[in-house]
């Protein structure tokens, strides 16, 4: 792989930009003649800056970095998500050498097939079992991987011009995580990827390549964390996980920036090949602002999935995620549910896109988004929608939104439950559905502890607020 060089014309078009006030990036109403200059929501649909060498990407995202602004993307004509106030020049790319303490009381001491750790733009862990080694398995920073795995798959699925903080993210990623499962090779123990923020004033470009070959079959855990950062930092990724035949994995991503002032800009998509399968569930607890592209795409005959997803926003924390179940082939199966909640001032957006293309007859899907209010402050939008262009499939969708029942807190506390009891019972098990599902002792206790933990500090405004209806 290439040695990262110097990114001078990246602080020239800084330089080249008006002042940016020092304000926290926010969800505003759009003003009118904005709409022209607002990114829409839509799937990427197979369009890549890939497959091809990461220099070739890198200098092109340049490229495309120097002439974009910071985006608005609009989902409504009367809504957006907007980071033009973002201030990129407060922000700095960060070195350091060590791991964070907050991450291995995060995770833990649990054994693991391999572990790759970037602290800002830092690797700072690498290890990988022996064993998984000798059979070929391959664990390392991106910037070390073997360059004719990368180039064949590397940007394959992910663009690198829609808005500056792609552009920015293709282009300027340091470290980065690379994992490698050969053909016909089990590993049962889970991989774990972390990236870590652990100062205010961090820029932290990040980018995760996955693949697994025929037959293989593993999990992968993939974190991003912060303690409560007494100031603004950014995380800008991408993630690419692909699937060849028959091959399987268990993809949990886990999102808790604490609760400081850390904006996320990322991209997701996954490939499933022919007849292989993947379970993905990501899970977002803490961000001040977070922004998701998240692209699950059946690309051959027999391939099938389970898309799940949780998120609990709480504060004035704002949330905004478009998940796309994408059918290129078929026959083709599909599973979609997502699950949020949000209490304080909080504001969470999911938009949920079923598309199924030309030729892909006999594909099958479902997706179903259901949210709990938890404030009379709070807002969640749930947006499901299905774009369909074979005639013989089957898809549908389907979504709630539903609050605390003071009926059912009653009936429980009439079985010996306290209030606050009661309140949290019927939340965590408005979740365990899907928690259950990430069938993984570890990130199910780490998932129902942060649920606790943001129902306690919003305690006061939960109990309000069913005492209300």
């Amino acid at each position: 792989m290439p040695e990262r060089t110097s990114f001078a014309p990246r602080e020239q078009a800084r330089a080249a930009e008006s002042a940016q006030p020092e304000v926290a990036a926010t969800a505003t109403p759009a003003k009118a003649g904005a709409h022209r200059e607002a990114i829409l929501y839509r799937a990427l649909n197979g369009a890549g800056a890939g497959p091809a060498p990461v220099a070739e990407v890198r200098e092109r995202a340049r490229e495309a970095y120097e002439r974009l602004e910071l985006p608005t993307w609009r989902r409504s004509g009367f809504w957006t998500t907007s980071l033009r106030d973002l201030d990129l020049d407060a922000l700095t790319e960060r070195t350091t050498t060590s791991v964070p303490a907050f991450v291995d009381e995060a995770l833990g001491d649990q054994e693991l097939a391999g572990v790759i750790v970037q602290n800002g733009s830092s690797t700072v862990r690498v290890e990988l079992d022996p064993e998984l080694a000798e059979r070929g398995v391959i664990l390392c920073a991106l910037e070390d991987a073997p360059a004719e795995l990368v180039e064949r798959y590397f940007s394959k699925r992910l663009t690198a011009d829609r808005d500056k903080l792609e552009a920015a993210a293709a282009a300027f990623w340091a470290g980065g995580a690379f994992l490698y499962v050969p053909r016909n090779v089990v590993v049962d123990k889970p991989f774990q990827v972390v990236y870590a923020i652990d100062e205010a004033g961090t820029a932290q470009y990040g980018h995760t390549l996955a693949i697994g070959d025929e037959g293989s079959d593993f999990r992968l855990r993939h974190y991003k964390l912060a303690p409560d950062l007494d100031g603004p930092a950014l995380h800008a990724g991408q993630v690419e996980l692909y699937l060849e035949a028959n091959a399987r994995a268990r993809f949990a991503p886990v999102q808790d920036w604490g609760g400081g002032q850390v904006v996320d800009v990322s991209t997701q998509v996954v490939e499933v090949g022919r007849d292989a399968y993947v379970h993905w569930l990501p899970s977002y607890l803490g961000g001040s602002l977070t922004r998701q592209h998240l692209e699950l795409a059946v690309a051959e005959p027999g391939g099938d999935m389970k898309f799940r997803g949780i998120f609990f926003a709480e504060r004035e924390e704002l949330l905004d995620l478009f998940a796309v179940d994408l059918h290129e082939t078929g026959p083709s199966g599909g599973d979609v549910h997502w699950r949020g909640a949000a209490t304080g001032k909080s504001k969470a957006s999911f938009e949920g896109l079923i598309q199924i293309n030309p030729g892909a007859q006999q594909s099958h899907t479902y997706l179903q988004i259901h949210s709990m209010m938890l404030s009379p402050r709070a807002k969640v939008d749930a947006i499901p929608s299905v774009l369909v262009s074979a005639d013989d499939v089957s898809a549908s969708h389907g979504g709630t939104v539903g609050e605390l029942d003071e009926a059912l807190i009653f009936y429980m506390q009439s079985r010996g439950l306290s209030r606050a009891e009661a309140v949290h019972v019927i939340v965590e098990g408005f979740f365990e559905p899907l928690i259950g599902e990430l069938d993984d002792e570890v990130l199910e206790d780490l998932v129902r502890d942060r649920i606790t933990e943001k129902l306690a500090a919003a305690a006061a405004d939960v109990e309000a607020y069913a005492s209300a209806r």
